[in-house]
């Protein structure tokens, strides 16, 4: 599959609207409309500052609780807006140049949803019996129904689909087109991607890049060879869940190895998955924030690092970039999904130099396209000390991590003492006796790239 034009140069934030905008935990579906989406052209300025250029929405639609209990996918949650309300700010975002991915939520329902209160209703009946995965009516559910159903992992305040039936298919693809037409969003991210139905992926993949060839579909997979979804023609990406444990654990257990393993093994010169823009990230609305995830925060620093020089798509969320705290407990993922206030997170956010420092991450990205579009090879590995290039049309950068606490320097690790270089990060120049005994500082990353590289 091709991957649309504008993927390798997307920044993306990720955002999770009824936390994020403080909506009431449930929905009573009667109370006024309550614009929070426009809470999000507070934000805008920030979001171009950092240098996002693609906003993933969480789910929007009218639902019973958090968004993933679909009760109309033709309708703005009351809780966050309508659809006149958000056309405009779809359009200011548009008018931005930044891009616009919703999520969607095709696998279950709420119990709310029409077609599963009309088997309520109506029993075996139902014109939409058909419509639900499981469905039997000889014992009850957990919740008292004269039936049962196949739910998502258990919960049976999601009954799930039957994704097989034709009219289950054309009615979400209607609403995708529905999407489309009215917003002109840019592409999806697809909930629980790896329990949908291939027949579905395949109509929706028809659909979406039928109306717009650059179209982005992006599947939440968590195990599993990624391309059993994105290299059969499915999916142009998935959530790279291999590399966001990698990523956090190898700096608490001080063991480069482990990242640098699944980056090889992914993207290295016989990696699986190096014709994949795959979906990168250190903390999202299902994993505890990666401000409570490390154990020792100065590793923020290379860690976003990595991140923003790996291979793959970046994504930053939502309050993330100045490190806000977050754990999920046994019962709730609440502290994943806080409402917060921009003006004061900018004011008091934990780490205030972070946001300058993804900052300066992404434009490098955006100015040298080997980091955004590169080839990857690793070049040293040590439990705290990380060093691997990417090359682009014959133009190598080099990455330099270190996670120790104390400088780190290198010996002669390649670089040619023909070229000057200049650490374009910290915006240094190398010079060509330098190059023998090369210091790394304490939790920081160099990015080198040699003089004979343009910016472009």
């Amino acid at each position: 599959m091709k991957t649309p034009s504008w993927i390798p140069q997307s920044n993306f934030y990720h955002i999770y609207p009824l936390g994020m905008f403080g909506a009431p935990k449930k929905n009573d579906f009667s109370s006024p409309v309550e614009y929070r989406l426009d809470i999000l052209y507070s934000w805008l300025d920030h979001l171009e500052w950092l240098g996002v250029n693609t906003i993933y929405l969480g789910p929007i639609f009218e639902s019973e609780k958090h968004g993933y209990d679909t009760m109309d996918y033709f309708k703005i949650d009351r809780r966050l807006g309508d659809e006149t309300s958000f056309k405009k700010l779809a359009d200011e975002i548009h008018r931005r140049d930044m891009r616009i991915i919703l999520d969607g939520v095709f696998n279950h329902v709420g119990r709310s949803h029409f077609a599963f209160r009309d088997v309520q209703m109506k029993g075996q009946n139902s014109d939409y019996a058909s419509w639900f995965a499981g469905l039997e009516f000889n014992r009850q559910s957990p919740l008292g129904d004269p039936f049962t159903y196949a739910t998502w992992d258990g919960h049976f305040s999601l009954p799930k689909l039957n994704l097989k039936k034709p009219t289950v298919r054309e009615y979400l693809l209607s609403a995708v087109r529905y999407w489309m037409d009215t917003w002109q969003i840019d592409g999806l991210r697809l909930d629980a991607a790896d329990c949908l139905d291939f027949e579905f992926i395949e109509d929706l993949n028809k659909l979406t890049k039928g109306i717009n060839p650059d179209f982005w579909l992006m599947g939440e997979v968590v195990h599993g060879n990624y391309s059993n979804w994105a290299k059969t023609g499915h999916l142009d990406s998935v959530t790279n869940y291999e590399c966001y444990k990698g990523l956090y654990s190898s700096l608490n257990d001080e063991n480069y190895f482990e990242i640098a393993y699944a980056l090889n093994r992914q993207f290295g010169p016989s990696g699986i998955y190096r014709d994949l823009f795959l979906y990168n990230f250190v903390d999202n609305h299902d994993v505890n924030r990666i401000g409570s995830q490390l154990t020792n925060s100065d590793h923020l620093f290379p860690l976003y690092g990595l991140l923003f020089t790996m291979p793959g798509v970046p994504s930053v969320y939502y309050g993330s970039e100045w490190g806000i705290p977050g754990k999920r407990t046994q019962y709730t993922d609440e502290a994943l999904r806080p409402p917060v206030d921009l003006n004061t997170v900018m004011n008091n956010g934990p780490f205030p130099a972070l946001p300058g420092f993804i900052k300066k991450l992404i434009s490098l990205r955006k100015i040298y396209p080997a980091l955004s579009e590169g080839g990857y090879e690793e070049v040293l590995v040590q439990h705290k000390i990380f060093v691997f290039r990417r090359t682009l049309a014959g133009k190598t950068i080099y990455v330099m991590l270190n996670a120790s606490d104390q400088e780190y320097v290198l010996g002669n690790i390649g670089l040619s003492t023909n070229s000057a270089w200049k650490d374009v990060l910290n915006d240094e120049q190398i010079n060509s006796n330098q190059m023998e005994s090369l210091m790394i500082p304490s939790y920081s990353i160099r990015i080198l790239v040699s003089n004979e590289i343009s910016p472009e």
